[in-house]
């Protein structure tokens, strides 16, 4: 029974598994549709997405113009994995200086702006400011009254005997007057500044004069010899278009270089000698020809001076020597003394005078730079010279003017957008940082989290009515040098008046349109122009690939300055010494292998700090940008690059480098523009990867060095 009832059960067994097998199929080819619908659905919603956030060639006019100035600055037939300078910088008409450029640009903004028909107002503060620069322009009312301004000035002073012209005035009276009316000092320098030990109030400081001719120490007795003949011929040639006899204007020309020298003997002699703090009654007893007390109370007109008021002495055997010398001319040859100071004064003022001065002034200085092996100076157009006046006696309305063209309130947000990025980066970044222990970590987070930003213009440059305040003591005319004179008067009386008054904010060390942000120890606060945050370094409008790489560059380089005391020889006594120790001496080999141009050289050690904040600067920027891509989409590229947005990112880094290749200053403390740019960029591997460098090519080296 039991197994007929498994054949008869045979068939309606099968049933089910034929069913099974024909549904199994049909599920298949069901599954597969489906899965081919998704995937297909898939890829259109990818590329809907994502082709949508991928890089979109940036068209605007600012991102056409910027192409075009990327496009003439570069080689792009050069590798940029062997030589990225002459990759991004070098053209072939050379290489242009990316800051020199920018700041002629903002000059010229300013310059289109001061010559804008009637855009200002009768009885304003702005009034003066475009009366000056329209003076300073009218080249033809200068050589019309050519040195006849200054012929005035020379009689008022007591004139001089070269033009047969002489009264005997009391010296001190002619040093006040130089002093406090004409700014000039020619046996020594006086100005209020801070104390140099805590806590910094304000004093008068008392230094040697500054030379017209550049005396050096090491000089060889030719090219010394060569220096003096070329002043003595420039005096000779000021005495002729005063109208002085040529006999005599050379007995006093000779003399004054005399006296020149020998006072450059005295400086030479006391180099090196620690201030000392000395009262004004105590310093007449040891220099006793200067009567210091009327002098320095002639020039620090707000301050109410007293023979026990203290100042800050630089160099007291200088004066004690200068005192003597000046006794003794006095003695002997009162008008030599004389036409000394007048000679000086001359030279002083030549930019304010007429062509025949100013080309002069210009020959000497051409000539004497030949001779000291530096290269010559550029020439400016007139427009540039009255702009650069203009800034200096009235800043706060030229900052005004500047901000309202150049800063919209568009710009300053995308920039403090930028600069927030930048800076979370950079605080992140302390916590990873192997060389800090958690104690140096804690006090370099408070540190930074206490750091002020001042970014495009001072608060106080931004109020009219303080211009016109300012202004008030500013008498223009009749001549363009008694304006300049009326100008130069104002703004020293201003700067000791604001030394000497409390001042809430940090005090600007930059124009709002100059082109250097700075880090301030003093106010731990970094300040960053409006004059930077403009194109080609940064527009609301660009791809941020170039943004970040160029100005967010400059600003993580600024914020890493605030950590330099850590990196200098036990400025951290509680870090990983032996590691801070390892990556540094990484780093200067690492800047040591580079190549450099014929002529170029520098010290690896000397430019140690300003070497780790380019390339810290670098790897903050890059990590705020790459983290910016993550969620924001719609990046965009610059047309006809063939850049990614991170090789843009690299491009625009050293754009913002590019410079001159010639002689380096030896005082500058960054490395030649070509190491700049070699540097950081070689030792981040993300550009070796995305410019496809093969290992052990100059940007791909097979050692880097992580110091932030």
């Amino acid at each position: 029974m039991g197994t007929l009832w498994s054949q008869e059960r045979s068939p309606e067994g099968e049933l089910p598994n034929e069913w099974g097998r024909r549904w199994t199929v049909a599920g298949q080819v069901l599954m597969a549709v489906l899965i081919f619908g998704l995937l297909l659905g898939s890829s259109v919603l990818f590329v809907y997405i994502f082709g949508s956030c991928g890089p979109r060639p940036c068209e605007t006019p600012v991102c056409l113009a910027l192409l075009a100035h990327y496009l003439a600055s570069g080689n792009t037939s050069v590798d940029p994995c062997t030589n990225f300078f002459t990759f991004a910088c070098g053209n072939t008409k050379g290489t242009s200086n990316s800051f020199q450029t920018l700041a002629k640009e903002n000059k010229n903004r300013l310059r289109r702006v001061l010559e804008a028909p009637d855009i200002w107002h009768p009885d304003s503060g702005e009034e003066k400011v475009f009366k000056f620069y329209s003076s300073c322009m009218n080249t033809s009312a200068i050589e019309a009254a050519g040195a006849g301004p200054l012929k005035h000035i020379i009689e008022e002073l007591g004139g001089w005997r070269i033009s047969g012209n002489w009264t005997s005035l009391d010296f001190n009276r002619t040093l006040r007057l130089l002093m406090s009316q004409y700014g000039y000092f020619p046996f020594f320098r006086a100005y209020l500044h801070p104390h140099p030990n805590s806590p910094h109030t304000p004093v008068i400081q008392i230094e040697q004069p500054e030379f017209d001719i550049p005396l050096k120490q090491e000089q060889e007795q030719k090219i010394y010899a060569q220096i003096v003949r070329e002043y003595l011929a420039y005096l000779n040639r000021l005495g002729t278009l005063l109208g002085g006899d040529p006999v005599k204007v050379q007995q006093h020309a000779s003399m004054s270089i005399s006296i020149t020298s020998r006072l450059f003997q005295f400086q030479r002699q006391a180099q090196g000698k620690l201030f000392q703090i000395v009262t004004i009654a105590q310093l007449q007893e040891m220099a006793p020809a200067i009567d210091w007390l009327s002098c320095l109370q002639a020039m620090f007109v707000p301050m109410s001076l007293s023979p026990s008021q203290p100042l800050v002495v630089h160099d007291l055997e200088y004066l004690k020597n200068m005192s003597q010398l000046v006794e003794e001319q006095l003695l002997t040859h009162r008008d030599f003394v004389q036409s000394h100071m007048i000679f000086g004064l001359v030279g002083t003022l030549s930019r304010a005078l007429d062509s025949n001065f100013q080309e002069a002034h210009r020959e000497l200085i051409q000539k004497l730079r030949q001779l000291t092996e530096r290269p010559p100076m550029p020439t400016y157009p007139r427009w540039m010279k009255c702009v650069e006046e203009t800034g200096t006696y009235f800043t706060p309305t030229l900052a005004a003017l500047f901000v309202h063209e150049a800063f919209s309130r568009n710009t300053q947000s995308a920039a403090m957008e930028l600069f927030s990025a930048i800076k979370d980066t950079l605080f992140s970044r302390l916590q990873r940082l192997p060389w800090m222990n958690e104690e140096t970590r804690k006090e370099a987070q408070e540190r930074f989290t206490q750091l002020q930003v001042k970014m495009g213009a001072p608060e106080w440059a931004l109020k009219p009515e303080l211009a016109k305040q300012e202004y008030s003591d500013i008498q223009l005319g009749p001549s363009f040098l008694q304006s300049f004179l009326s100008c130069g008067r104002s703004l020293r009386a201003r700067i000791v008046r604001n030394l000497l008054h409390p001042f809430p904010h940090h005090r600007w060390h930059v124009f709002p349109w100059g082109v250097n942000a700075y880090y301030s120890i003093s106010d731990h606060v970094v300040v960053i122009p409006a004059g930077l945050l403009q194109p080609p370094f940064f527009h609301p409008e660009y791809p941020r690939a170039v943004n970040f790489g160029a100005a967010g560059s400059i600003m993580a380089h600024e914020l890493l300055h605030i950590f330099y005391q850590f990196l200098l020889p036990g400025g951290c006594p509680s870090c990983d010494t032996h590691a801070l120790q390892r990556v540094v001496l990484c780093l200067e080999n690492h800047y040591a292998a580079f190549p450099l141009p014929s002529g170029t050289s520098f010290n690896s050690s000397h430019t140690f700090l300003e070497n780790a904040a380019d390339i810290g600067g670098l790897a903050i920027a890059l990590q705020a940008y790459s983290k910016r891509l993550l969620w924001h989409r719609g990046e965009t590229t610059l047309p006809k690059l063939g850049l990614s947005p991170r090789q843009l990112f690299f491009r625009s880094y050293a754009q913002v480098l590019c410079r001159e290749t010639g002689s380096q200053d030896s005082q500058d403390t960054h490395s030649p523009p070509t190491l700049r740019v070699h540097g950081p960029l070689s030792n981040t591997p993300a550009f070796a990867r995305h410019f496809r460098c093969p290992h052990g090519t100059l940007m791909n080296p097979s050692i880097r060095c992580q110091l932030w």
